[in-house]
């Protein structure tokens, strides 16, 4: 595949700025109920105005079905950030399933890519799912034909590589579908999809396959344009990864690491997990994510284990050594393989260099901003205001943008004095690090640091503002001293409430200036506003 040249001709960093959002009057009108247009001529026409009447409603699925998994984007967020897996693997994208919905896609500076899970129950070209893959889901007794593109993130990546963001749209959103009508956008696909096999059909046309891919692409077509008006961004590239590839990545990185505040117990998702931290995979991953019923903000807490879930991932797969474990690595190859369809222009060698970029800390996930619920024709939808997600979009775009730059310039710098030697044996600690300073990602960075020591990994998690850092302890004084000394002089505490062989670290508002060496994080307000969820560490959700 060949690269497509960088928006605006070569850019030099330092004088480069955020690329501009464009209005829903500057995007281009996706077509949805035909296949996507000619390259030369989709970016340059709008298509006119349909009269299109609404399809009857399907009957009525299971509520199990209905709370299929909203998760499978975690897989093609994982597979599209890992340099290394492209690198080591130059021939694998021979063997993944492309589809031409993307006809102007950037292949250099900041790139906004869609990341689609739906819940199919069969593979990237078609095939059914394992039965004993659909008994663990239960999804055997449910219709195979039906679609639902239920997880959809606009991840943005800066030219550098750093400080990506991941923005999350609730899948009820209530907003402006392409040449469909106005409904909640994860409709877009599957309506658009179904309209298009008709129309095909109804023409005369009897190939199944190229009625699959023309509604397939069409449906696809549909949903990025609902989420480029939606946002005002124009998406660069595409991503879509299905049930089996959710299912077999959690299984091919060794199990995900995730953290809950308190015991859980409900049949429908078959979420059955006791609190505080665990790793799960495949059936109970599935379970892990796709849970709404008894939580407190229903499906907005359900985003919430998504992107603690996909944040765990990034973390397992960027610094947990999956990508320098061969068969942990050709695990992954043979998920995208198997279960993964991007655009076809997309050069991924070349977004594999720039992804590879992408530190641990560095990817937030966010929500788009809501504003409540609404019920009406379409059921029970979310409302959102497209200014007011536009607007939400650009800015925290530019202070990713902006966090990118200074980490690249802090990188450049000369590195500090290291601080003295450990005198302890630090695989026998646990440390928790809680971010009250303010800063964010900065208890991502301290847990970074620690286990590059040897300390074992325990959970973060934010806490309240706090001006002086501390370093608690049950019965480990020697243990806590070193890692204060670690981090520049924290003050150090006895604490009862501490379990046994753990530390825990509190940052407080003297933080930044205290730990040596490390760059200086962007603050929460400016960068990821809307307590954001950062690919370092496990914190524990409801």
């Amino acid at each position: 595949m060949q690269a497509g040249a960088p928006r605006g001709g070569e850019r030099s960093r330092a004088t480069t700025p955020v690329r501009p959002r464009r209005t829903p009057q500057q995007l281009p009108e996706r077509p949805a109920s035909r296949p996507p247009w000619p390259r030369e001529a989709r970016r340059r026409h709008t298509r006119p105005a349909e009269a299109t009447a609404r399809p009857p409603r399907a009957r009525p699925h299971s509520l199990l079905h209905r709370l299929r998994l909203a998760a499978v984007a975690a897989s093609a967020l994982v597979l599209v950030l890992n340099g290394t897996a492209w690198g080591l693997y130059r021939d694998v994208t021979g063997g993944i399933v492309t589809t031409n919905v993307i006809t102007t896609g950037n292949s250099g500076g900041a790139q906004d890519i869609l990341l689609v899970g739906v819940d199919s129950r069969t593979d990237a070209r078609g095939n059914p799912l394992p039965q004993e893959v659909l008994e663990q889901l239960h999804t055997g007794g449910d219709n195979p034909s039906v679609l639902n593109s239920d997880t959809i993130i606009l991840l943005h990546v800066p030219e550098g590589g750093g400080a990506a963001v991941a923005f999350s749209i609730p899948r009820d959103s209530y907003v402006d579908i392409p040449g469909y009508h106005p409904d909640k956008i994860n409709a877009a696909y599957p309506a658009v999809q179904a309209l298009t096999a008709e129309r095909l059909v109804g023409e005369g046309v009897r190939d199944r396959a190229r009625i699959d891919a023309e509604s397939a692409a069409a449906g696809r077509t549909a949903l990025i344009g609902a989420v480029e008006r939606l946002t005002g961004v124009a998406v660069d590239h595409y991503a879509e990864i299905n049930l089996l590839g959710f299912y077999n990545l959690t299984r091919a990185i060794g199990g995900v690491d995730v953290c809950l505040k308190n015991p859980v117990d409900e049949p429908l998702s078959g979420a059955r997990f006791p609190a505080g931290p665990r790793t799960v995979s495949g059936a109970d991953a599935l379970a892990f994510v796709r849970q709404r019923h008894d939580l407190p903000e229903g499906d907005l807490s359900r985003i919430r284990r998504q992107q603690v879930f996909l944040a765990a991932v990034a973390d397992k797969v960027l610094s947990g050594g999956t990508l320098t474990d061969p068969a942990k690595l050709n695990g992954l190859v043979q998920v995208a393989q198997q279960s993964v369809i991007l655009d076809a222009g997309w050069d991924l060698l070349a977004f594999a260099r720039q992804a590879s970029g992408i530190a641990a800390g560095d990817l937030a996930f966010l929500t788009v901003p809501t504003g409540g619920t609404q019920a009406n024709d379409r059921g029970s939808v979310v409302l959102v205001d497209p200014t007011a997600v536009r607007t939400f979009v650009e800015e925290r775009s530019a202070a990713r943008e902006e966090a990118a730059r200074r980490a690249q310039e802090a990188a450049a710098e000369p590195a500090p004095e290291p601080p003295p030697p450990l005198e302890i044996e630090a695989p026998h600690y646990v440390v928790h690090v809680r971010n009250g300073s303010g800063a964010n990602g900065l208890a991502g960075q301290v847990l970074e640091r620690l286990a590059g020591l040897g300390f074992v990994r325990g959970t973060v998690d934010n806490t309240v503002e706090i001006e002086e850092s501390v370093v608690r302890h049950r019965d480990s004084g020697d243990a806590a001293e070193a890692v204060a000394e670690q981090l520049g002089g924290f003050e150090v505490e006895q604490d009862d409430s501490v379990p046994s062989g753990h530390l825990q670290v509190v940052l407080g508002a003297d933080a930044p200036a205290k730990i040596p060496g490390l760059p200086a994080p962007t603050p929460a307000a400016a960068a990821t506003a809307g307590d954001a969820i950062t690919a370092a560490g496990v914190p524990c959700v409801d």
